[in-house]
């Protein structure tokens, strides 16, 4: 199958020379961007996912915004907070904008996250397979830890890890602090966005979070309509939406 169980096929490991390096000392901070589709806590949710966004503090993307920004101001397009359940559906802030608008604003944004310097992972998990939220903490500690294990090096050349999660399922968020702690032997730093750059990336940890999510209902046949009209239906979503957010998944 073409689709994550429960994690994105790899992209490549992480290394700091996947990221920018100054020099022999640590860099000074990896933030962690967080997002979750659905609720854990939910016997109602088929489908529980969280992305992990990391950005190397040091790689500035000031730049790279405002060029999107720009490009929202010369296509005649509304600079609103980008939501992507929102957006898809036309509801909150996209109330009343047409579905032609609508796709507009999601290119635009891809074409953001692909020139941004950043690296995801998602983990995906059917209700049918964890059952209850104790079982989910479990399994999604595992994971976590798994994904910084795995990339050790990587990790432990900041100084400091520092989460931006703002929904705060407690679930998850017990999770991020119980692995990050135990398998970095550092505190784990939950921190609210207050810059443009923050907020931007934490939009990018719900767009990616999205089309993880639209790969698992396309594989199982559950997409409805709304994927086809903004997507182009299923080979469409693979070749281009797929594709281009997996360049920046790691293993």
């Amino acid at each position: 199958m073409w689709w994550p169980n429960r994690l994105s096929p790899s992209a490549g490991g992480l290394s700091p020379g996947n990221f920018v390096y100054r020099g022999s000392g640590l860099l000074k901070e990896l933030s962690l961007f967080i997002d979750e589709s659905g609720d854990g806590n939910s016997p109602q949710t088929r489908y529980f996912l969280v992305t992990v966004v990391m950005h190397n503090q040091s790689e500035k993307i000031t730049d790279k915004i405002i060029s999107y920004e720009k490009s929202l101001v010369l296509a005649d397009l509304p600079n609103i907070p980008f939501h992507s359940e929102p957006l898809l559906n036309g509801h909150g802030v996209y109330e009343g904008i047409s579905i032609e608008i609508r796709k507009k604003l999601l290119y635009s944004f891809n074409v953001l996250v692909q020139r941004l310097p950043i690296r995801y992972r998602t983990l995906v998990y059917r209700h049918s397979e964890y059952g209850d939220t104790q079982t989910l903490a479990s399994i999604l500690r595992r994971d976590l830890t798994e994904l910084l294990s795995g990339n050790l090096e990587f990790f432990q050349a900041f100084e400091h890890v520092k989460i931006y999660y703002d929904n705060g399922q407690d679930t998850v968020k017990r999770a991020l602090y119980e692995s990050v702690e135990s398998t970095l032997s550092k505190q784990a730093i939950i921190r609210k966005r207050t810059t443009m750059t923050e907020y931007r990336l934490a939009q990018v940890a719900d767009y990616l979070c999205t089309i993880e999510l639209a790969a698992v209902k396309y594989a199982a046949r559950e997409n409805g309509g709304t994927y086809d009209k903004f997507f182009g239906g299923i080979g469409s979503f693979k070749k281009n939406w797929l594709k281009q957010a997996r360049r920046k998944a790691i293993g």
